[in-house]
C-alpha cells in the first residue's frame, strides 16, 4: 500500500457515500484530518474514538446521527472498494502461517486511526483474518497512536511483552522502527517504504517480504 494513493481513494469513496447529506467536501475532509491529527497526539487519557469525534465536532458541529450511521455502514461495506489502491501480497499469508506454526503470538500493531470494522476489512484485503492475531489495535479501545512510544508501551504493559524477545515488522520508518527505542528488534519491509516525516531510525534488519519469509524460515525457531 502506498499511503497517499489509498487515502485519495478512501476519501473519494466516503464522500460519495455522504452525497445525500450534502456535506461540504473540503470542510469534511479537513475535519477528518484534524481528528486524525488529534489521535496521533493522544496522551492516553481518552480513547482515540472519543478524541477523533471531539476534533470533528469542533470543526463541523455536532454530527448528524443519520450521517454517523451512514459512515459506520460505509466502513462495513463500500470501504472495501478501496482495495483497488492496494497490492495484496500472498507472502503475508505464508509468513503469518509460518509464525503461528512455530508457536509465536502475533499482534497486529497497526496505528489505531480506524474503526474496528475498517481495520478488520483491511486485514482481509491482505488475505488474513483478525483471528490470526491475539489482538488488533483499533480506535475504539486504543488511547494512543504511532509514532508515540506510549502506543508501544501500552502493548508491552497489557500483553506482558518482553521487547528483547519481540520483533516489530513494518514498512514505515517513523511509525514502526521507533519501537527500537523500547528495545524491540525491528524489521523494515522495503517493498513499499513509507517515511513521511523524513526520520532516520536505522532498523535492526531490513529487506523485502520475500527476504523476511526466508529469514523466518531459516533463523526463527
Amino acid at each position: 500500500m502506498v499511503q497517499d494513493e489509498f487515502v485519495r481513494c478512501y476519501y473519494g469513496l466516503l464522500l460519495r457515500k455522504l452525497e445525500p447529506f450534502h456535506v461540504d467536501g473540503k470542510k469534511f475532509i479537513d475535519a477528518l484530518n484534524y481528528g486524525a491529527y488529534l489521535m496521533t497526539i493522544n496522551d492516553g487519557t481518552d480513547t482515540n474514538e472519543h478524541v477523533f469525534w471531539k476534533g470533528y465536532t469542533k470543526l463541523m458541529g455536532e454530527p448528524d446521527m443519520e450521517m454517523v450511521s451512514a459512515i459506520n455502514e460505509f466502513y462495513e461495506n463500500e470501504f472495501n472498494e478501496a482495495i483497488v489502491s492496494t497490492r495484496p501480497d500472498p507472502l503475508a499469508r505464508k509468513i503469518i502461517d509460518l509464525l503461528k506454526k512455530r508457536g509465536y503470538q502475533i499482534i497486529l500493531a497497526t496505528s489505531p486511526l480506524f474503526p474496528r470494522s475498517a481495520t478488520y476489512n483491511r486485514i482481509r484485503w491482505a488475505g488474513l483474518s483478525p483471528d490470526d492475531f491475539i489482538t488488533v489495535t483499533t480506535y475504539e479501545t486504543s488511547t494512543s497512536c504511532k509514532p508515540s512510544l506510549l502506543y508501544y508501551q501500552q502493548l508491552i504493559n497489557e500483553y506482558d511483552i518482553d521487547p528483547s524477545l519481540t520483533m516489530m515488522i513494518g514498512n514505515d520508518v517513523g511509525e514502526d522502527m521507533v519501537a527500537s527505542k523500547l528495545g524491540f528488534t525491528t524489521y523494515l519491509v522495503t517493498d513499499y517504504i513509507e517515511n513521511r516525516a523524513g526520520v532516520s531510525y536505522e532498523p535492526c534488519l531490513k529487506g523485502s517480504l520475500k527476504k523476511l519469509y526466508e529469514y523466518i524460515l531459516d533463523k526463527v525457531l
